[in-house]
């Protein structure tokens, strides 16, 4: 018998049904965090080490009726980062006996053993792309070392929980971080994307329950606008941002003092418009220049397969690429929020 497809039995007359309920795990959206909503195939194979360079100018300028003798000048400085790369590895064994019972049940062995070793990749990405490999090392975006850190306090009436906040107030709460943000970015009247990557059930809280209350008083959205759609209208209507909420139940007690965490984040940062004669940041328009927040890079977009003889007609697959964790470039651009559930 074999260990992917067991014995059972049958009563006769009876009817099998062909579709096989199949196990569900959360299609994660930590991957949204990324500059272009995934991992980048850029390092090969054999890269052990990223590195990033980083330019900063530092520009003085005399004022006067005269030309002095001695003036000061623009100075451009440069240094690196880096980032470890690490190989993951999984594999799948099994013989030609086992791809007959397969068979009998009505699934693919082969197939089946490819997508839930592609899953398990995934899921380790998810893990270095948040958390890292090793967390000293700066590794995963939430070990980024100068993002903002946050707790959710009060709300007025004293109200701790997410799940028990003032609807209205946590709306303009969620909107002061993401205004902030852009602040310290100097983007605040530039069109972003921020994306809010939280538990299943702080995005309930928000999107779902979080119903502004109706009052005495007239309320924006009273009765009828969620947390979460005040918070895209509203950033809509102010500079044309996107605010997308993602889902990641990980995150649930990574937060100070074992609360829910919430990560806040501009994927990628825009090179604001100006007029090109008069521009205080024209600097930034030297290209190359790396506009990403976030990245991850990868060799391959999936699992480069090897698959191998075994003795006596069984087959081993093996399945392997290698990846940075997360690394975060521009610190300012990334807020981690401690909230607690209830």
């Amino acid at each position: 018998m074999s260990a992917f497809a067991p014995a059972i039995t049958t009563v006769s007359p009876s009817m099998v049904l062909p579709e096989i309920a199949m196990q569900y795990s959360m299609a994660s959206g930590a991957f949204e965090i990324l500059a272009g909503g995934a991992p980048t195939v850029k390092i090969s194979s054999g890269d052990l080490v990223v590195y990033q360079k980083y330019l900063r100018a530092t520009t003085q300028a005399h004022v006067g009726q005269s030309l002095p003798a001695q003036l000061p000048s623009a100075s451009i400085t440069g240094g690196y980062d880096q980032m470890k790369t690490y190989r993951i590895s999984t594999r799948s064994q099994y013989s030609y006996l086992d791809t007959d019972a397969a068979s009998r049940w009505g699934y693919s062995l082969v197939e089946g053993l490819r997508l839930a070793n592609r899953q398990g990749h995934a899921q380790q990405m998810r893990s270095m792309l948040l958390y890292g490999v090793q967390a000293s090392n700066n590794e995963g975006v939430t070990n980024s070392p100068n993002a903002t850190t946050l707790n959710l306090g009060k709300d007025s009436q004293g109200n701790d929980a997410y799940t028990t906040w003032d609807s209205g107030e946590m709306a303009k709460f969620v909107l002061g971080l993401i205004a902030d943000q852009k602040t310290r970015m100097l983007l605040l009247g530039q069109p972003l994307t921020t994306v809010i990557l939280c538990p299943q059930r702080f995005m309930k809280a928000l999107e779902w329950t979080g119903v502004v209350q109706l009052t005495s008083y007239q309320r924006a959205g009273g009765g009828t606008a969620t947390v979460g759609t005040m918070v895209k209208d509203i950033a809509k209507g102010a500079s044309g941002d996107d605010v997308v909420f993602c889902q990641d139940d990980t995150l649930i007690g990574k937060g100070a003092g074992g609360t829910d965490l919430i990560v806040i984040t501009n994927p990628e940062i825009a090179v604001p418009e100006a007029r090109h004669d008069i521009n205080t940041n024209i600097f930034a328009t030297l290209t190359p220049n790396q506009q990403a927040v976030n990245v991850m890079f990868c060799d391959v977009a999936a699992p480069t397969e090897v698959p191998s003889p075994m003795p006596d007609g069984g087959l081993t697959t093996l399945y392997t690429m290698r990846s940075t964790p997360g690394w975060n470039f521009r610190a300012e651009g990334v807020t981690l929020l401690s909230a607690k559930y209830a």
